[in-house]
This record gives C-alpha cells, sequence and structure tokens, in this order.
C-alpha cells in the first residue's frame, strides 16, 4: 500500500517559517522543525527535501505572504505616497505595538546566510528589488498625479526607502523604540517632498 500524507503541507510549511523566522537558519535544528511542524522526519523529508529545500520553501511562502500580498493590499487600500508612508506605519506598528522582535525574515536572512549561499543570496535580492520597485513605482504614480514633487528622482528615492525601511526593521530586532523608529519613518517621509 503507499505511502500516504496525513497532514496539510502548507500548514507545516507555515510552522516551520515561524520557527526559522524566529531563530534563524542555522538555530534551527531538524529537530526543531519536527517538533513544531508536528510530523516525523520522514515525512518532512519526504515531502520538502532537506532543510536547506524546506528553508527555500518557507523563504518563497514568506515572501508570498509578506511581500506579494502586502505590496498588493498597500497599493489597493492608499493612494502612492500615503501607500509608501504606509508601509513604513505598518512596520513600527508591528515593533512597537505588535511587541515582535522578530524583524524580517528576509533582512534576518540577508544578514545571516546571504554572504555565503548563492541560492538565499538569490532569492533576497530579488525580493528587496520587489520592495525597491514598489516604492519606485508609488513614486513614479505619485509624481504623475501631483502627489510627489518632479524634483524627487524615483530610482535613487527608491533605493534610499529601501535602506531606510531596512533600517526599521533591523531597529525593530535590537532597539524597538518608538521614537527611534520614528525618526527614521520621517527620513522616508522627507523623501517624498
Amino acid at each position: 500500500m503507499p505511502w500516504e500524507k496525513k497532514f496539510n503541507s502548507d500548514e507545516a510549511l507555515s510552522k516551520a517559517m515561524h520557527a526559522f523566522w524566529a531563530r534563524g537558519y542555522e538555530a534551527t535544528s531538524i529537530s526543531d522543525l519536527v517538533e513544531c511542524m508536528g510530523i516525523n522526519r520522514g515525512s518532512l523529508y519526504s515531502t520538502f527535501g532537506d532543510k536547506h529545500s524546506l528553508f527555500i520553501a518557507a523563504l518563497r511562502q514568506y515572501r508570498m505572504a509578506h511581500l506579494h500580498d502586502w505590496v498588493s493590499a498597500l497599493t489597493q487600500a492608499h493612494g502612492p505616497r500615503d501607500g509608501i508612508v504606509a508601509a513604513f506605519e505598518q512596520a513600527i506598528a508591528a515593533a512597537v505595538e505588535g511587541g515582535s522582535r522578530k524583524g524580517c525574515l528576509l533582512v534576518n536572512t540577508a544578514l545571516e546566510l546571504s554572504p555565503h549561499d548563492d541560492e538565499v543570496s538569490e532569492f533576497v535580492r530579488d525580493s528587496l528589488i520587489e520592495m525597491e520597485t514598489f516604492f519606485r513605482d508609488r513614486i513614479e504614480q505619485g509624481q504623475a498625479g501631483g502627489e510627489i514633487p518632479a524634483h524627487v528622482a524615483p530610482v535613487d528615492t527608491a533605493r534610499s526607502l529601501l535602506s531606510l525601511f531596512i533600517a526599521i526593521r533591523v531597529f525593530s530586532r535590537s532597539r524597538p523604540e518608538e521614537p527611534l523608529l520614528r525618526s527614521v519613518a520621517n527620513q522616508a517621509r522627507a523623501m517624498l517632498g
């Protein structure tokens, strides 16, 4: 009789994603993953492959839920300038109100693995480019609609906004102090004219 999977792989992957997010790649063992996912080792390996493959799948899930869907929601709910401001406000709220010191899984991964893992480095780079593109597109749309002054350079400003956004995510892990985070967000607002 063929082996039958008796767990929801999306739920198990979500649990693995949260484990990696909380602990990092290196500090999360296969035993940790088996325990938090509620599956046995054989199921983990047969469904997801090795730890690295599972991590890449978890990054993909994170990117879909915490980047694609988030950017889409910001775009639909806000005008161009307000969408950029809302991105920073939501990052601050997650750190201050939510009390989460996990930061951003993509930024955490960039710091931990990108220097020595080419596959992860490429994935993180593409994700950061997606965020930069969101900022650039919103600036260009804001300029077309008169919300953002024409002198604001879309590419350079988008890259600076990305840097400030990453700073908030890093500070949210080590110094989740609202005045500090707000000062970073204020710089982002100032760049938009």
